[in-house]
């Protein structure tokens, strides 16, 4: 009888420690989870605020190459208007030396 009694409680034992370690796994999975959880949240945040920073730089970039447009043409406008001005200059300055 004694011997099955030691049994019996080796058996509980086996079970309870059996039932235990599966439950301390399972809460330690589900920290576990948690934590991926709020990591990926958190990268998931950083990413969202490099992209709006991206956005912002390509917008930036846009508005930059638009004036660096303009700023071509109306630089191509006076090289124009210099040109011209020095042809002009270049005939007054033939007239004068024919007329002396």
């Amino acid at each position: 009888m004694g011997e099955t009694v030691l049994t019996a409680i080796s058996v509980i034992s086996t079970l309870c420690a059996i039932v235990f370690g599966y439950a301390a796994f399972a809460r330690n999975g589900k920290k576990d989870t948690e934590a991926e959880a709020k990591n990926d949240a958190t990268v998931l945040t950083e990413i969202g605020y490099i992209k709006g920073g991206i956005d912002d730089i390509k917008a930036e970039q846009r508005e930059q190459r638009k004036t660096n447009t303009d700023l071509i043409t109306r630089l191509t406008a006076v090289e124009s208007s210099a040109k011209q001005a020095h042809h002009r200059l270049d005939r007054l300055e033939k007239r004068e030396d024919r007329e002396e």
